[in-house]
């Protein structure tokens, strides 16, 4: 990551995959506005690992919200190989979603009722990829993250840590370029969740996507390329 200095830099650098310029986000809080995020400038390039790290509430899932582009800011722009992705039309920017980011939550959020195999599915059904097609990616995927003998359960028989990689599994079942998890392991026993993290960086090796955390562990941070914090609206670097 990149922070930029010079706030009128405008124009993202070449090697940046993602670019944020002059972000800005606020919430009402009753008659109240609380500034969360304050002219954000920064780069990630293909392949960086970063941990957003900070006090509770100070607005680091807003952040990774925005870099999905699950929320919109208040002002700034945000560019992905130099496009500024909040100018696509709605349709466009959900086609780009699914295609070029995978979610990883605390919470999982799969569907309980359908299959590991099933869930996992979904995104490439989603983009219109056949069943046959979609079914296959999602198997390969599963297993590399060792779920080969658990692809016809449901998921709400797998164990927290089985359910997770199904999160996982499912976030890279496109191969996408740039990956999100905001507190991953956050609800997950030290075994599972420095499994959670093995698998995290062997799957940043092998496919060279950009990911970025937002984790209060502070093991998982440790091991990423680069650490920083939030504090009032603004990143540090944490060392």
């Amino acid at each position: 990551m990149t922070e930029r200095k010079d706030k009128s830099s405008a124009v993202p650098p070449p090697e940046a995959l993602i670019a944020v310029r002059g972000v800005c986000k606020s919430y009402r809080n009753g008659g109240a506005v609380v500034r969360v995020l304050e002219g954000l400038d920064f780069d990630l390039e293909a392949g960086e690992t970063i941990a957003i790290i900070g006090a509770s509430g100070i607005g680091k899932s807003t952040l990774l919200h925005i870099l999905g582009t699950l929320d919109r800011p208040d002002s700034g722009r945000l560019y992905f190989k130099g496009e500024s992705i909040f100018d696509y039309p709605d349709a466009r920017l959900a086609k780009f979603r699914n295609e070029c980011i995978g979610f990883v939550f605390q919470f999982h959020h799969l569907l309980p009722e359908f299959s590991a195999l099933e869930n996992t599915m979904m995104p490439a059904l989603i983009q219109g990829w056949t069943r046959e097609r979609a079914a296959q990616a999602a198997r390969e995927i599963l297993v590399r993250v060792g779920l080969k003998d658990r692809l016809n359960y449901r998921v709400g028989k797998l164990s927290g840590g089985e359910q997770q990689r199904v999160a996982l599994a499912r976030a890279l079942a496109l191969r996408p370029p740039f990956l999100l998890a905001d507190e991953p392991t956050g609800n997950l026993d030290r075994a599972n969740s420095e499994q959670i993290h093995r698998l995290l960086h062997e799957l940043n090796r092998e496919f060279g996507m950009t990911l970025v955390v937002v984790t209060h562990n502070l093991e998982l941070a440790a091991g990423m390329s680069k650490r920083v914090t939030l504090v009032e609206g603004r990143l540090a670097q944490a060392g």
